[in-house]
């Protein structure tokens, strides 16, 4: 077997489930990202995607990132929803920010968009600090 198909659409991960659902909304909620008491981004034009089963995550432009704390990784996870990201360590902290280079059609609205494990680090939203969420990535 050379390819894994629904209908005429090739899988190249794993199958969708039907009651999956993946949404992606503009948002101008200020969103602050720190870690370790150190501010890794600061945006007021996020875009929180909403997935089925996990905690809404905040994308974000990589101008309102701190780049110079983000070092490449070779991580790379695959979606059958958003596609393939990659990943980068954040002040120190081993693949704690990922992006997908070219999502998926359902999930473009976060291309190149900077997501952070909100699990690991504080998320402050119009600056009230926000609960970490419980998670598998927890």
């Amino acid at each position: 077997m050379d390819a894994w198909f629904e209908e005429d659409e090739e899988v190249f991960f794993h199958a969708r489930d039907p009651y999956t659902r993946v949404d992606v909304l503009n948002s101008s909620r200020h969103v602050r990202i720190e870690v370790d008491g150190v501010t890794v981004a600061d945006s007021r034009n996020p875009r929180i995607l909403f997935e089925t089963g996990l905690p809404a995550r905040y994308y974000l432009p990589k101008t309102d990132v701190r780049l110079d704390l983000l070092e490449p990784t070779d991580t790379a996870t695959h979606c059958p929803y958003k596609g393939t990201a990659e990943y980068w360590t954040v002040n120190g902290k081993k693949d704690l920010a990922w992006s997908y280079r070219t999502p998926l059609p359902e999930s473009t609205k976060v291309a190149g968009l900077i997501a952070f494990y909100d699990e690991k680090l504080d998320v402050y939203v119009d600056g009230e600090l926000q609960e970490r969420p419980k998670s598998k990535f927890a």
